[in-house]
Parts: C-alpha cells; sequence; structure tokens
C-alpha cells in the first residue's frame, strides 16, 4: 500500500511540475500547483500508470498525454518552432506567452514535433490548435490535426508566411492575429497532398525544391528571404531535369519546373496562380516547359507581374489528380520543406479542414 501511495504521490509531482514549466498562465500555474489527479481520473483521461512506468522509456510520453488533457479545460494549444523566426527562441516563447496567457504551449525541438504534438492535441479533445512559427511549421500541424475536426490558428513569425497572407491575416501583429483566433470565426479550405502528405499553399518540384534542398537554417536566419535568391542564383547555371506529366487536365507532357498551388500567392505577396481559389475543389499547375534555369527565372519574374499566363513556354491549368515521375532524382518541397522525390502523386481534398480567419474571410 505504502509504495503504491508513494507512486501515485510521484506521478502526481511530475504532472504538477510538466504543468507549470509548460503553461503560460499564472492562474493556471497555481491551479496546478493546488490540483493533483487521481489515478482513477487517469485512467478516465486515457492515460494509465503501472507501478514500474517511472524506469520505462514511455512514461514521459504519458505524463505529457495527461497533462494535454488536463490543459484541455480552455480548448485551445499553440504549438511554438521557435527556429522560424529571426528572434532568438527564448524571445519569440516569451512574446507568445504575452498574447496567450492561460492557454498551453509547447515548443518543437525537432523536425516531426509539430505534427506529434498537433496529433496528440487533437485526440485529446482541442478545439482551436495554433502553428506559432512559418509555412513550414502550419504544414506539420495541419498534417497532425487534418480529420479531427479542430480548426487551425496561425500566429505566423516564419520566413515568408506565405498561407497567412493568402487568408487576410496581419502578418506582423501577433495580438490582432491572436485576436482573431480567439473571434472563432472559421472558413473551410481545400487540402492538397502530395504522396500523402499534406500541405496547405505550395509544392515544388524541380529548382524551387533544389532551392530549398541547398539553403541552410543558418542561411535563411541571415538573409531571409533574399537566401532564396541567392541559392538560386547557384544553381541557375545547371542543367535542369527532365519531368513527365501526367494529368487528364495537361495538354504537354513534359517540363523541366513544375508549381503546384492551392491558393494565389508564391513566395510572398505574389498572385503566381491567376486563377486559384483556395476552397474550389482545385488544384492549379504551372509547368516550365523544356527550358533552362536562367530561362526559367526569367518567366518566374514575368508571371510574377503579369495579369495572365499566356507564353507558349508556360503551360497553366487546374486538376484534381497529378503525376510527376523522373528518371532522375528530382527533389519535392511541400510549403517550403523538402519532403523527397520523384515519383510524386498529387490529389486534393475539397474544404477538408476548417482556419481561424478574420471576419470578412469567414464562409
Amino acid at each position: 500500500m505504502r509504495h503504491r501511495v508513494a507512486h501515485s504521490v510521484l506521478v502526481e509531482s511530475l504532472l504538477v511540475s510538466l504543468a507549470i514549466a509548460h503553461t503560460s498562465s499564472p492562474r493556471l500555474r497555481e491551479s496546478c500547483r493546488a490540483q493533483s489527479l487521481s489515478q482513477r481520473q487517469s485512467t478516465q483521461l486515457g492515460v494509465t500508470f503501472a507501478r514500474g512506468d517511472v524506469t520505462q522509456p514511455h512514461f514521459e510520453e504519458k505524463i505529457k498525454a495527461l497533462f494535454l488533457s488536463f490543459l484541455c479545460v480552455n480548448k485551445t494549444v499553440i504549438i511554438l518552432n521557435p527556429a522560424a523566426g529571426s528572434e532568438p527562441a527564448e524571445r519569440w516563447r516569451e512574446r507568445i506567452e504575452s498574447i496567450a496567457q492561460g492557454n498551453g504551449l509547447f515548443t518543437t525541438s525537432r523536425s516531426g514535433d509539430a505534427e506529434t504534438l498537433a496529433r496528440r492535441a487533437a485526440n485529446n479533445g482541442f478545439e482551436k490548435i495554433v502553428a506559432a512559427g512559418g509555412d513550414g511549421t502550419i504544414n506539420e500541424v495541419v498534417n497532425g490535426l487534418v480529420g479531427s475536426g479542430a480548426a487551425l490558428g496561425l500566429l505566423p513569425i516564419g520566413t515568408v508566411n506565405v498561407f497567412a497572407m493568402e487568408l487576410g491575416l496581419p502578418a506582423h501583429n501577433l495580438e490582432r492575429c491572436w485576436d482573431i483566433i480567439q473571434d472563432g470565426n472559421t472558413r473551410l479550405v481545400d487540402l492538397p497532398s502530395a504522396n500523402g502528405k499534406y500541405f496547405v499553399q505550395l509544392a515544388g518540384v524541380g529548382l524551387d525544391a533544389q532551392v530549398v534542398k541547398e539553403t541552410s537554417l543558418t542561411f535563411k536566419r541571415s538573409f531571409g528571404p533574399l537566401s532564396y535568391l541567392i541559392s538560386a542564383a547557384q544553381i541557375a547555371a545547371r542543367q535542369p531535369p527532365r519531368l513527365f506529366i501526367e494529368s487528364e487536365n495537361a495538354s504537354i507532357d513534359e517540363g523541366s519546373f513544375v508549381l503546384v498551388g492551392n491558393g494565389r500567392l508564391y513566395g510572398g505577396p505574389f498572385p503566381f496562380f491567376k486563377h486559384a481559389v483556395i476552397d474550389d475543389g482545385l488544384f492549379d499547375v504551372v509547368v516550365f516547359k523544356r527550358l533552362g534555369y536562367l530561362e526559367i527565372i526569367k518567366y518566374l519574374q514575368d508571371v510574377v507581374f503579369s495579369s495572365d499566363i499566356r507564353v507558349p513556354e508556360i503551360e497553366y491549368f487546374q486538376t484534381r489528380h497529378l503525376r510527376i515521375t523522373s528518371e532522375q532524382d528530382v527533389p519535392v518541397e511541400l510549403d517550403g520543406e523538402l519532403v523527397g522525390s520523384c515519383p510524386v502523386d498529387f490529389q486534393i481534398r475539397k474544404k477538408a479542414v476548417r482556419v481561424l480567419v478574420p471576419a470578412t474571410s469567414s464562409s
């Protein structure tokens, strides 16, 4: 009996310590210090502890799962990628804590953490899961919450924040973005996928994926969006790959570089996909035909600053399915993050995720 009581106290102590360490709310911290969860309550929450668990490798995971259930009373959790912005990690954490007092805040430390945390939060009943980071962080969070019914919130602190711009969020005003999250206005948006992995804004096969592959995190922190242009200039002299295009809506079957858009914007506030609508059940495809990289870069500029795409060297179409293959090792990026290489199959789910947006954008 004494062993059982001692173990219960240890579990409760660890839970309280974890709560104090991870929550930003002074009121909730005091609540955590004053309360503990019994063995019966932890079982009701779907997390059980055996007497030897403290020495087992999954004990911390059980504690975290129990803590998520405990925090769920607030219905909102924030997942922060401190590496996404240009400021030091601790400064981002302090800033988010000051804005979102009383809500759970979890910080990622490696690639894949945001998806894992989002999935766990969705499974524990959180209604709003907020991605504090850039487009790559949003991508991970969406892949974790898809199918759960939870709404996606955005606190854009990344290098470019294209998806936030697409939705009309004030990218440089985190306080206003938090107000939008609290207001609760949502919009259902499409969710395209590449080889089963979802993305929210953009995919690239070829040039821009190669640029992502060769642009280091240190380089991005030092030069911001300019880092991608520098990498592109270094790649420009190379020979582009040969890509094979398969789609019932395409009139060509080969290209050197392919971009796939869910929304209109690419690389910033640039309306690249001229006819894209983020909830029409279609993704937009731009294929650069058999061109060299220098020619592709030139045409990229032309597309950005023109009202429509009419040049014969570029094919533009909308579709629900696209397959791209190559005999070469050609990288693929989703929302600015490298995810693999060809072959790649693109599909789309219409209005598959709820996003918290300004009232004027909700539907």
